[in-house]
């Protein structure tokens, strides 16, 4: 079904040579001269599109400046408060605001309104784009209004993804937005792209997530894709709808890939001619010769219905296997969860609900920017026709991804269907991905087309004895499954037509509400702030010196953004650099918010001269330190994490740490170049350890001289694990630019720009 190449490998004239010793000899038969060959890593279309956005003059570290972005109303405003902090006038390219989080407003009061209320008014002064709530999803707006080929285009939201529409799309933390808001760039070195070679069709009743879940199974766990741009490339490709693709596109962020880029054919410039942007259609194709660092050879017709088992994407498994294995698997996966929860009071009993040899769950959703979309709920409707789509404890609710979808779903009929069955439908909003919406009962598994099924995306609390799971899956088996009353049932198992009416896109309701200004901001125009919205406080430089309090120590395979900040009803106080920190680690971590403000105060006591003695005299035991004093050693917070930064591209995930005293990461490694970034511009080291690590929660470790390291080799980096006897190790950071090390020495990037 899917199988990754050992080697990289060369696309030539659709004929793929691989990497391994051979490959001169059969690529000159082929009439490729050595000049070609040395150059073929330039036929990939994602080395065309990076280069014509870099503006370094170096191929091989990038400078991009992206043509647009996009973020969500719970990252926008503390984007733009950065922005503003660091001389923000204007916004220089289109920046689209959508309101597809904190849409419900039902959480903390008048602040979710306050936040929308702030994103218009600074669409208004500095020349933005809003989209009201319920509208759209921030990705289906910019599918339909923004993303074209050839284009990049950067967003706060980890799945900004466009490939399949020809845009090469990265989400990242705040910070990179705001640079682009100042004028600055992305800078990343060249990533290494990898093909993604499609052959086969779906058969009938398998849809995207299954593909998307095969994916994310067989590449997550190897890093086969890491940091790199996924190619989609094969005939494979041209047997897809562009709902199909797109919904598999979005999906690519959980492979930890940095972008991901398409083929464009046919199908793509209809799609666009549709939308009214025809003028944003070209081919794109690799060239005769194109070389890739690695290759996934994907047969769709061997693709079989999947679900991934709580609580991560990776945990994939073909539906039929699950059935025919169900009490091994299941059995795996609550020891699984238990693990991860880390808690003796609360599990995910999943072995209760085998009723008759099959799996009963207890309810479905069908949303998002993966599962919101018109083909999607077509099929389902399809399934669902003529059966009952909730009864008893089971529940089905659906979620168009834009008001335009729902409009032509309105137009055929299908709401009404869905309705006529028992489903609810709802208006645009993103809150089951992130455990805002549809969060399910204690003890039940809800099955859903969204992108996450981290720890608590679905909203539980297990702090509070609540635990629910989640296991994702396609729209198709979520409708197969709810018409035969919620248990477990692969699409492939039931007979419907799938003949899909053509979609007519209708852009009133965007003419009617959405707010168009870019290029005409009002410099004189106020900005509405409310109670809740603050500014960042004020962050110290790197010190000469760093002694570090190891105050969380996590020793999970990896750690997800979700627990280093929780999402939900959290999401409200995102405006609030304070109020949000409060939150931080609160679900994996009690310990961790109380034992980093006791750091903190030690920073305050030191400034204000009145710092510990006795651990000023374990400092001088160093060598190299005895002269040391309080006026030349900088106290702060640090966290060890194997490997931390999966998920999200939330910047509070790091900005939280940073408010609350932290000064570093110490992992082994990071899960995403995103957490890492968002550790730099808020000033926290990110440092690697290899080897047994050296010390323990509560130790103190002390790293002479840091600011000189920052600035020079960062390959091997001195510290001491503060003891009766010191015990000296090393760690490193991985490389960084010119910018970044001048970022961590000013202390965080608003300094950086004050500077």
């Amino acid at each position: 079904m899917i199988e990754c190449s050992k080697a990289g490998a060369y696309l030539a004239r659709g004929q793929w040579i691989l990497a391994d010793g051979g490959e001169q000899a059969q690529l000159q038969a082929l009439g490729f001269d050595e000049n070609q060959i040395a150059h073929a890593q330039e036929g990939t279309i994602a080395w065309k599109i990076l280069q014509a956005h870099n503006t370094s003059g170096d191929a091989n570290q990038l400078k991009i400046k992206f043509d647009a972005m996009a973020s969500h109303d719970i990252t926008f405003v503390g984007i733009i408060q950065t922005a503003r902090a660091s001389g923000l006038e204007k916004f220089p390219i289109p920046y689209v605001l959508t309101n597809c989080h904190n849409s419900l407003c039902a959480v903390g009061g008048t602040i979710n309104e306050d936040d929308h209320r702030f994103g218009l008014s600074a669409a208004k002064k500095y020349g933005g784009i809003f989209v009201p709530p319920h509208i759209a999803v921030i990705h289906q707006y910019m599918r339909e209004k923004f993303a074209g080929c050839g284009k990049m285009i950067l967003g706060s939201d980890s799945h900004t993804r466009y490939g399949a529409l020809g845009t090469m799309a990265i989400g990242e933390g705040g910070g990179e937005l705001a640079k682009q808001l100042l004028g600055r760039t992305y800078d990343v070195a060249k990533p290494g792209v990898v093909a993604v070679n499609l052959t086969g069709s779906l058969p009938h009743g398998v849809g995207p997530h299954d593909v998307a879940i095969a994916l994310v199974g067989a590449l997550f766990q190897s890093g086969y894709v890491k940091n790199k741009v996924m190619e989609f490339v094969g005939p494979g490709v041209h047997t897809l709808s562009q709902d199909c693709r797109n919904a598999i596109d979005c999906m690519t962020t959980e492979t930890t890939c940095l972008s991901s880029i398409w083929c464009t054919d046919e199908t793509t410039k209809r799609f666009l001619a549709a939308h009214g942007r025809m003028a944003d259609y070209r081919s794109l194709q690799p060239d005769t010769l194109a070389y890739y660092d690695g290759v996934v050879n994907v047969d769709l017709s061997k693709i079989r219905p999947m679900i991934a088992l709580p609580m991560h994407p990776s945990n994939a498994i073909a539906i039929e296997d699950l059935n025919a294995n169900l009490k091994d698997v299941l059995h795996t996966c609550e020891e699984n969860v238990q693990k991860l929860v880390g808690r003796k009071d609360v599990s995910l009993n999943l072995l209760d609900k085998i009723e008759n040899g099959r799996l009963r769950v207890d309810q479905g959703v069908i949303a998002g920017c993966a599962g919101g979309l018109y083909e999607n709920i077509v099929e389902a409707a399809a399934i669902l026709k003529g059966h009952t789509g909730g009864c008893d404890d089971y529940a089905l609710s659906v979620y168009p991804a834009s008001q335009p979808v729902m409009m032509a779903l309105d137009k055929q009929g299908i709401l009404h269907e869905l309705m006529a069955c028992g489903a609810t439908v709802r208006t645009a909003f993103c809150g089951p991905c992130f455990g805002a919406g549809d969060v399910p009962a204690n003890g039940a598994l809800s099955i859903r087309h969204t992108t996450r099924n981290f720890p608590s995306r679905e909203g539980s609390k297990p702090g509070n004895g609540q635990l629910s799971g989640v296991a994702l899956m396609d729209a198709r088996s979520i409708a197969a499954t709810t018409a035969n009353g919620g248990i477990l049932t692969p699409a492939t198992a039931m007979d419907y037509d799938d003949t899909i009416p053509a979609y007519e896109f209708d852009d009133t309701s965007y003419r009617s509400r959405v707010y168009q200004g870019f290029g005409a901001g009002q410099c004189d125009a106020m900005l509405k702030l409310g109670p809740n919205i603050k500014d960042w406080p004020a962050m110290p430089p790197l010190g000469k010196n760093l002694l570090l309090k190891v105050v969380s120590y996590i020793t999970d395979p990896v750690t997800t953004t979700d627990e280093l900040i929780p999402s939900g009803e959290t999401s409200s106080f995102r405006s609030n650099p304070l109020g949000l920190a409060e939150f931080t680690l609160s679900r994996k971590d009690p310990n961790y918010v109380p034992m980093a403000k006791a750091v903190q105060k030690e920073e305050q006591a030191r400034v204000q001269g009145t710092a510990d003695a006795a651990l000023l005299a374990q400092i001088q035991q160093v060598p190299g330190c005895e002269n040391l004093t309080w006026d030349d050693v900088q106290i702060a917070s640090t966290i060890y994490a194997v490997k931390p930064g999966d998920g999200s591209a939330r910047e509070q995930a790091a900005s939280c740490q940073r408010v609350l005293g932290a000064g570093a990461n110490i992992a082994v490694e990071y899960a995403t170049k995103r957490y890492r970034s968002n550790l730099i511009n808020w000033g926290m080291l990110p440092f690697q350890l290899s080897g047994p690590t050296p010390f323990g929660l509560g130790d103190y470790i002390l790293i002479p001289n840091i600011n000189e390291a920052v600035a020079g080799d960062l390959s091997h980096i001195a510290a001491y694990v503060l003891k009766a006897n010191p015990l000296p190790f090393q760690m490193s950071i991985a490389p960084l630019t010119e910018d970044e090390r001048q970022i961590l020495q000013d202390g965080c990037l608003i300094n950086y720009y004050k500077n």
